[in-house]
């Protein structure tokens, strides 16, 4: 039985985590710059939130929904590409640490506002908000990565079907052919071999024949 040749291992893929990581870094950057910048009347929240409560109260949104409505649903919204980048970002078996690093992200931001930036309000309910957009980010980062999965997994398991079907077919053509072979009669099975004479010019090209009895004449030796 020939020895079976594995070879090296083929490289890992860090596409996904070096994709996932650079666009988590640049997203954590922009949240910082909201939720830190002294003053936020520079940023024009307050306009932009005007803007779209009159733009959705005219498409028919009840009117109940107000600022602080639009306000705890932005801090869902914002933090749901946090949770999500994060999810892509960790190993699979290490997910359940953004579980306790999305809170708690968000728990230092409200803090840094609370203590050191004075037009700033901290509250419990933005960390509420931040965490429930955090958790629905990284729901869907793993429902995705796991369809991901399932998908490569039955493209494996089909490529491996079909190299085994391939095989069974050549087997199975095989054992046909040792079968007609064997069906067949002796005097079939085996044909008497005919011999053929070389062509003339082909055994005078040929550097045995002048060796040989049947060369017209003899070689001189010079």
């Amino acid at each position: 039985m020939s020895e079976i040749h594995v070879g090296p291992p083929p490289p890992r893929s860090y596409a996904r985590l070096w994709v996932s990581t650079l666009l988590l870094i640049v997203y954590v950057a922009f949240v910082l710059v909201v939720t830190m910048w002294p003053q936020p009347k520079q940023l024009e929240f307050d306009g932009i939130a005007s803007r779209v409560l009159k733009a959705l109260h005219n498409i028919g949104v009840p009117t109940w929904f107000g600022y602080d409505t639009l306000e705890f649903t932005a801090n869902i919204a914002m933090f749901v590409p946090l949770g999500f980048l994060l999810g892509l970002a960790l190993a699979r078996k290490a997910w359940w640490v953004a579980l306790f690093l999305i809170p708690a992200f968000s728990g230092c931001i409200e803090y840094v506002q609370g203590i050191a930036l004075d037009q700033r309000v901290s509250t419990l309910f933005d960390v509420l908000a931040n965490t429930i957009g955090g958790y629905i980010g990284l729901l869907l980062a793993m429902v995705l990565r796991a369809m991901i999965d399932a998908r490569d997994r039955t493209k494996i398991e089909r490529e491996l079907w079909e190299r085994r079907y391939a095989a069974a077919q050549l087997q199975r053509q095989n054992a046909e052919r040792a079968a007609r072979r064997s069906a067949q009669p002796a005097w079939a099975a085996q044909p008497t071999p005919v011999s053929v004479e070389p062509d003339p010019v082909t055994r005078v090209l040929d550097a045995d024949f002048w060796a040989s009895d049947d060369a017209p004449t003899e070689r001189l030796h010079l």
